[in-house]
């Protein structure tokens, strides 16, 4: 085989607009006849391939080898068009087109073409480390005493980052001060009422009791009652009634991300793309736009993004949602795990993989949601995934990640008024996650959750990138300086979502620069 063999096969494949695994050149220019296996290849690639992978080689040449009288060439009707011309119309070639979601500033949304990616990079330069990942740590058995620890252990943390700004007491000790005294507490919210004069009754909860305070109509800050759920950690300010029966606010705290927050940054230009809820089983699963994402990641574009991010919903699931059956390609869940696992195998061995569980896969719904169990992680083996908790904290070359599912981003949305928390813009909801400090704070609501030792839910640290799925929706920007992405899907609308006016953002892979936390959404839908 002449040396320059392999250059000539990449030159041809590349003016036909392909890129191609090194693996598969190497099978191409060790073949009898080069030119003959490599038309065949390319005459009988899927239409929406855009790299030529070693599985494609090897399937052609095998049937090659089975027929061994057929021409290396293409024959018959359209023997004469060039199958290197074609293009897939759904992908652009470079032209940035509009963020759909177009908030606060986010940047253009654009896929280019390429070469093949090269991330031969020193393996001691990579980092990745895993925290809070409570898979194998359950302890809570469902009795009262574990929901009263969980949230003592979540008003001890929380209330530890607010103590310090009020000389806070505890209601017990509060009840019993003089009337016009200027009191402060910290608690979780019991209760949220309206008076029949348009003010607003906050009742706080602490070890030792509970407390009302009242938020006045007039006061600037009673904008704030309506970011409020029930169960989250705040703190007030205020002055006893004169019947010290009641306190009126002064002022609120949330826990809250500090204004100083200053995100870390790789030490190198490194890249991670984000996704999730790709609902492998589903009639709506975006098989095409999930194969060009791959195919993109082996091209020279994608050369920097070393690793991926997974949000959970890896499969649809069976018996999610109402009639979901009807809605099924697969109906076996282990065979939808196994049919995602063919999927990821289609990108690149050399990036690392970190998942998470959503409410569509075969775990617990409760939040925290342990990783999947060991016969699913043996299907879901491509590439040696990292599979942990929902949530989990991920450090990428020293830049946190906080990844969690999103389920109740519902709730937040469902509560808060809409300028403050919506599907068209899921990152502003995200925005109150990160201001309570907590992923799920609401008990007893559309979230369920599971009480542990501690509470796995809590913001303990301030990431530098929060990313979240399930709602469907594509939305990116920054709180504090901390970087908030709902990563969109990989599932066209279902009869399900259309019924509850869900429109998804789907076959888009949000890409984060690791050393400046900028972001680009690569669109292959």
């Amino acid at each position: 085989m002449p040396l320059e063999a392999p250059a000539r096969i990449v030159s041809e494949l590349t003016s036909r607009g392909y890129n191609a695994e090194r693996e598969a050149v190497t099978k191409l220019a060790s073949a009898e006849n080069p030119q003959a296996a490599l038309e065949r290849v390319v005459d009988e690639l899927p239409e929406d391939a855009l790299v030529v992978r070693t599985d494609h080689v090897d399937a052609t040449l095998s049937r090659a080898d089975a027929t061994p009288d057929s021409p290396g060439g293409s024959t018959g009707p359209d023997a004469d068009s060039a199958p290197g011309s074609r293009t897939d119309p759904s992908v652009s070639t470079g032209d940035a087109v509009p963020d759909p979601t177009a908030a606060d500033g986010d940047g253009p949304v654009e896929t280019k073409g390429g070469g093949a990616a090269d991330r031969s990079v020193d393996p001691e330069l990579r980092s990745l480390e895993i925290a809070g990942d409570m898979t194998g740590q359950s302890t809570g058995t469902g009795e009262y005493e574990d929901f009263v620890a969980v949230f003592r252990d979540r008003l001890e943390r929380l209330g530890s980052k607010l103590r310090g700004r009020v000389n806070h007491r505890p209601a017990s000790a509060i009840q019993d001060m003089p009337g016009g005294s200027d009191v402060a507490m910290v608690g979780l919210v019991n209760d949220i009422r309206s008076t029949a004069s348009g003010h607003w009754l906050i009742e706080l909860e602490d070890a030792t009791g509970t407390f009302p305070w009242l938020v006045m109509k007039d006061r600037e800050y009673v904008d704030l009652v309506d970011e409020l759920l029930c169960d989250e950690v705040l703190a007030m300010e205020g002055t006893l009634a004169d019947d010290s029966g009641i306190a009126f606010v002064d002022s609120m705290y949330f826990p809250d991300i500090p204004r100083t927050h200053e995100p870390s940054t790789a030490d190198r230009h490194v890249q991670a793309a984000l996704i999730s809820d790709v609902h492998v089983g589903s009639d709506e699963f975006m098989e095409g736009a999930w194969n060009r994402f791959a195919d993109w990641l082996h091209t020279e574009q994608a050369q920097h993004v070393e690793y991926l991010l997974i949000g959970g919903d890896m499969v649809e699931g069976v018996g999610v949602y109402p009639d979901q059956d009807e809605e099924l390609e697969i109906v076996d869940i282990y065979e939808q795990y196994e049919a995602f696992n063919e999927h990821l195998k289609k990108v690149p061995d050399d990036i690392e993989i970190v998942m998470i569980p959503g409410n569509h896969d075969a775990v617990r719904l409760a939040e925290p949601q342990p990783g999947f169990d060991e016969e699913l992680r043996e299907i879901m083996s491509a590439h040696d995934p990292q599979i942990v908790s929902n949530p989990s904290t991920v450090t990428l070359e020293g830049v946190s990640v906080l990844m969690y599912h999103g389920v109740s981003l519902d709730e937040v949305i469902a509560e808060l008024p809409e300028e403050k928390a919506s599907y068209d813009d899921p990152h502003k909801a995200m925005y109150q996650l990160l201001k309570k400090r907590h992923v799920a704070p609401q008990f007893g609501g559309h979230t369920r959750l599971a009480p542990e030792e501690q509470d796995y839910l809590v913001m303990e640290e301030v990431p530098d990138i929060f990313h979240t799925g399930h709602v469907h929706k594509l939305g990116f920007g920054k709180y504090h300086n901390v970087l908030a992405i709902n990563s969109g899907c990989w599932q066209a609308q279902t009869d399900f979502q259309k019924s509850v006016n869900i429109d998804p953002d789907a076959g888009y892979a949000p890409i984060v620069d690791l050393d400046t936390l900028d972001v680009t959404v690569q669109k292959f839908s």
